[in-house]
């Protein structure tokens, strides 16, 4: 994953750091002019109070949601460059607060949904603009094809294919920008719409009015992946880039508004405005543009959920699973199973709601849903960093009104397709809250001892020739915080369930820190030339390869002559043969000897069935196969009271 620093990977701010953060940042938010007029006015009759009330609520969403609350606040809360649900709750975790774990899986669990519902929502309205010239054309199996060639693609990484997001994301803002200044130039009036009178006379005065927040949110849904891709280009980048994409948007958003109220007393009749935009001999580039750009936007959010899956295996929320890493760009990451997950999730999305129109009422819920609580751990993240207390009560009182109307709104949409997104959200924070509840419950169960005590009898053992030797140097991985305990089981294992005798025993412990790219460990000789502990201090951004780093860190410590691995076998000691390193590693299962109550029993049922199809414990810390030894070893939590058998004759 790199070095501790993270400013190496992130753009310079320029116009090649612009570019960058064009193809990366917005494609979802940038996309949403496909879909979002067309769902205001949905099956309602075109009315100027309805067209200027809703390009009212439209601009100040951008402004009071995307702009002030996240290019400006929430981009403040940087975790040593890096952004992002996870990142932020790995910040005010400090305050030692332990509710604040909800707001974080339930948020991350939101944008894993979302990143389910936007490639299908972003697609499928691209490629629906064919029926502006094939009514009766079926796009279902143009938008699976689609869907399937960008998923099949991960595996590849995209650093080739990476370098033109930029441009195809700046020709799709342009253009966004040019369609709408035609149309805008034909009817100035509908810059009315700049005044908030509009906004509060629609939510007010139109009838059901309200209730078209739910479509107003949809122009804002990519907010949140601003802030979590933070990490790739850097704040600048991202503040000065957003002045360029918000006039594209407003630009287009007040065209679509212009050509509509044309329309006065009228109905869509499945019409797009987005498309209705376009000059007949423009269609055909217009529509290339369009979909390559949904591609864009739906490459940007599975990347993201890529890298927001890493960010939950390292803070212990989601299962252990296979990560590849495609090209050496850092932060570029593959995961099989999360790929080929939201590919199905996808499929799924599209054929069961067919049309994008529909698709609209899956989408907003789970957003707004994740958008509230990263403002709730936002307002501890002010707290922490002395924040005066009328900016965050300013902050509680306009974000809590914003955000809980959204909310209202779009709770309409369950019975219509939120229910979709509901579900979806409530399995991913079923799946994160089990792995880190069972773990906690079987870290509480486990026993530690003092190595100190067992020392005497290591070096004994060590010098044993009766015993044969199990390895020169032995190593084992130690969830023991306290750098002078070990795992009961650990001491079991070398001295009880098969004498274990070495030159040296190592024991190592991996301590994932706050901070996203560091890099560190430290070593105490316990016993010299006989027993060391190492503690790797890795940021929850750094995959844990300990066989790589373990290896490193041994030739640190022979370099500096601290240790000697040569073989302790004189012929192979007199050749300066390196003595060999085997890994032990002590898997955990449920014993039956349990009496649990029901609700750990459950959670831990769960938790061992997650397991059984995540990665297993070596793989997870990239330790070499061929070295490693895996013992397994009961977990007995809660023992059966006391069986009476009765000895007959």
């Amino acid at each position: 994953m790199g070095d501790h620093s993270h400013a190496s990977h992130i753009p310079k701010f320029g116009l090649a750091g612009l570019l960058v953060t064009l193809g990366i940042i917005y494609g979802d938010i940038g996309t949403s002019p496909l879909y979002v007029m067309k769902a205001i006015v949905g099956d309602r009759i075109i009315s100027e109070e309805l067209i200027l009330g809703g390009m009212s609520c439209i601009f100040w969403t951008l402004t009071l949601q995307t702009t002030l609350k996240y290019i400006v606040l929430t981009l403040r809360a940087d975790n040593k460059g890096e952004g992002g649900i996870f990142a932020l709750y790995a910040l005010v975790r400090r305050t030692k607060v332990k509710w604040l774990l909800f707001p974080a899986i339930i948020g991350g669990a939101a944008l894993l949904g979302e990143g389910i519902i936007t490639p299908a929502i972003s697609v499928s309205s691209a490629i629906e603009g064919l029926r502006e010239h094939y009514p009766s054309l079926n796009t279902i199996p143009i938008v699976i094809g689609i869907l399937f060639s960008l998923f099949a693609i991960q595996q590849f990484g995209t650093k080739s294919i990476g370098r033109f997001f930029g441009p195809v994301m700046l020709s799709w803002f342009l253009m966004l920008a040019f369609l709408g200044i035609a149309q805008l130039s034909e009817n100035l009036s509908v810059l009315k719409a700049l005044n908030p009178y509009y906004a509060i006379n629609l939510l007010t005065q139109y009838p059901q009015g309200f209730w078209i927040l739910g479509a107003v949110f949809l122009c804002t849904t990519g907010a949140e992946a601003l802030y979590s891709d933070l990490g790739h280009c850097g704040k600048r980048n991202i503040r000065i880039s957003w002045i360029f994409v918000k006039t594209a948007l407003l630009l287009n958003y007040f065209g679509q508004s212009a050509w509509l109220l044309k329309s006065e007393g009228n109905m869509l009749d499945g019409q797009n405005p987005f498309f209705e935009l376009m000059p007949a001999w423009f269609f055909i580039p217009g529509f290339i543009i369009t979909t390559i750009a949904t591609i864009v936007a739906s490459q940007a959010l599975i990347s993201g959920s890529f890298t927001l899956i890493n960010e939950a295996i390292r803070l212990n929320l989601w299962p252990k699973v296979r990560i590849a890493y495609p090209t050496i760009m850092k932060g570029q990451l593959y995961i099989p199973s999360i790929n080929w997950l939201l590919f199905f999730g996808c499929t799924a999305v599209v054929l069961y709601f067919k049309e994008s129109g529909a698709m609209e009422a899956a989408y907003g819920l789970t957003i707004i849903i994740g958008m509230m609580m990263s403002s709730t751990l936002l307002v501890f993240y002010m707290g922490m960093k002395r924040f005066s207390r009328w900016i965050i009560t300013a902050f509680i009182c306009t974000y809590l009104i914003i955000e809980s109307s959204f909310l209202v709104a779009n709770l309409e949409k369950i019975p219509e397709g939120g229910f979709i997104s509901l579900i979806i959200a409530a399995v991913i924070a079923t799946v994160m809250w089990v792995w880190y509840d069972a773990r906690k419950i079987r870290n509480s169960y486990v026993e530690f001892v003092n190595i100190k005590e067992y020392l005497e009898l290591l070096c004994e053992l060590k010098k044993d020739l009766s015993v044969p030797k199990y390895a020169t140097h032995l190593v084992f991985l130690t969830s023991a915080n306290d750098e002078d305990q070990v795992e009961s089981k650990i001491i079991y294992s070398i001295l009880q369930k098969q004498p274990k005798r070495a030159d040296i025993y190592w024991f190592l412990h991996v301590d994932v820190v706050d901070e996203p790219y560091r890099m560190e460990y430290k070593v105490k000789e316990i016993v010299n030339d006989a027993v060391i502990r190492v503690d790797f201090l890795l940021g929850f951004r750094v995959a844990p390869r300990i066989n790589v780093m373990f290896r490193k860190i041994v030739q640190d410590l022979v370099k500096a002559q601290e240790v000697d691995i040569v073989s302790r076998y004189e012929s192979l000691n007199k050749n300066q043969i390196i003595g060999d390193f085997r890994f032990i590693v002590l898997e955990k299962f449920l014993s039956n000897e349990n009496d649990l109550p029901f609700y750990e029993k459950i959670v831990l049922d769960l938790y061992f069935l997650l397991k059984d199809v995540s990665l297993s414990e070596e793989k997870a810390f990239g330790l070499d196969t061929s070295s490693v030894h895996v013992e397994k070893v009961p977990l007995i939590i809660a023992p059966t009271r006391d069986i009476h058998l009765k000895r007959i004759p």
